[in-house]
């Protein structure tokens, strides 16, 4: 992939034209203080702000597909994180950036990132809830920097899960995988295993995700939901 040259003036627009084309985009930034933990550039250097890079609904599926369709033998046992870096990686030299992916050690804390960058905080799922896109969205990498960036975005003026007394996401789970208050991924992926998992979750998606009614606009479409599952069931 070709990515244009950027200067530090214009790095941000840079990245935003190139991600566009695959249903990426910029999601938050986060500036790291004196002090604060901070994750290492290529430099060996703290990074001075990262900015999130990630879908929104199923923005990055069409991209994603044609992808899996035109290089079959490029996505090995992760295609979705192979492709995310074969996109990201170039957008990363081509700005002088560092790139970190969630699939990559050391691990980074990309969950606390989205929280800081755009005031999410998560759902009885784990995942962390938007108030416009719900359950609906992802990340799919960063980009680190040796210089503090401006704020983009908006952060999150409620939390969607405060409000909602019923929590049908809870009782809408087949394998019960809410009821202690916490996630419990090894009933869910028992269920998935099932008779009854394969046919209901495993084929139409997380019923517990689908029942929040936050973000319904901006809802998976099958495919992907069948594609998210297959690999949580492992």
């Amino acid at each position: 992939m070709t990515v244009p040259s950027a200067s530090a003036d214009n790095s941000l627009e840079t990245i935003r034209a190139a991600l566009r084309p695959h249903g990426l985009f910029l999601r938050g930034t986060v500036n790291f203080g004196e002090g604060e933990a901070a994750p290492e550039l290529d430099s060996g250097r703290p990074a001075a702000s990262i900015v999130l890079i990630g879908n929104i609904g199923g923005s990055i599926w069409e991209p994603f597909t044609r992808w899996r369709e035109r290089e079959p033998d490029q996505g090995g046992a992760d295609p979705l994180d192979n492709w995310s870096k074969q996109v990201i990686g170039p957008v990363a030299d081509a700005v002088g950036a560092t790139a970190y992916f969630p699939s990559d050690p050391p691990w980074q804390p990309f969950q606390q990132w989205a929280m800081t960058a755009e005031g999410l905080k998560p759902s009885p799922l784990g995942i962390l809830i938007h108030p416009r896109y719900g359950l609906w969205h992802g990340y799919r990498g960063a980009l680190g920097f040796d210089r503090a960036l401006p704020a983009i975005g908006e952060m999150a003026s409620f939390h969607p899960c405060e409000t909602c007394a019923e929590k049908p996401c809870v009782s809408a789970c087949p394998a019960d995988a809410l009821a202690s208050g916490a996630f419990d991924i090894d009933r869910c992926r028992t269920h998935l295993r099932s008779e009854a998992g394969a046919d209901g979750c495993l084929a139409r998606g997380c019923l517990s995700r689908d029942a929040c009614p936050v973000g319904r606009d901006y809802h998976y479409p099958p495919a992907q939901l069948s594609f998210h599952m297959a690999a949580l069931r492992l």
